[in-house]
């Protein structure tokens, strides 16, 4: 899936790391780096590299909750919450709202429309 979502976005020659874990262990980095004492679905960490674009940290627990929650298959929440990282990593944020939240949601589901095509999710 990071991969394919790399290629999607032109970074072919780039690296990423993702690391899947708890509540628990998601809760901890959030307090850590963002000073936010709970868990969260996905936290992104950027590099200043050129070849590793980032970390990306996806909490198995909320994915299956959000799945759940959304009506979705946990691959495909998964898959979302991958995407999501990614393009943050990328530079999109979404936290402002308006037009930069429009343009990542439109990549995010360009993405994971590529995903599915190839039977990631």
């Amino acid at each position: 899936m990071a991969e394919t979502a790399l290629e999607g976005l032109g970074y072919k020659d780039r690296e990423l790391s993702v690391l899947l874990t708890d509540d628990e262990g998601i809760r901890e980095l959030n307090l850590r780096f963002r000073g936010k004492d709970k868990p969260t679905d996905v936290l992104s960490f950027p590099m200043e590299d050129p070849v590793l674009l980032g970390d990306v940290v996806i909490s198995i627990e909320r994915a299956s909750a959000q799945a759940a929650e959304f009506g979705v298959g946990e691959d495909e929440e998964l898959a979302r919450l991958l995407v999501h990282g990614i393009l943050h990593l990328a530079g999109h944020d979404h936290v402002r709202g308006g037009r930069q939240a429009r343009k990542m949601k439109e990549n995010e589901e360009a993405l994971l429309g590529l995903l599915r095509a190839k039977g990631l999710c």
